[in-house]
């Protein structure tokens, strides 16, 4: 419960930056954002099925 109300912290602290910033910047940030959610993700995914012989 506290790490999803932290997120959503984050979440609103990142939102009102957004709105401060040129429009390059944002999507500069989302795609930064993006790419380390799809490697964490992959390394999860891949990460998980070794331990699982």
């Amino acid at each position: 419960m506290l790490f999803i109300v932290a997120a959503l912290l984050l979440l609103g602290v990142a939102l009102g930056t957004v709105a401060h910033v040129p429009v390059p910047v944002s999507l500069i940030g989302a795609a930064v954002i993006g790419a380390w959610l799809l490697i964490f993700a992959t390394r999860e995914r891949f990460g998980r099925k070794r331990h699982h012989h």
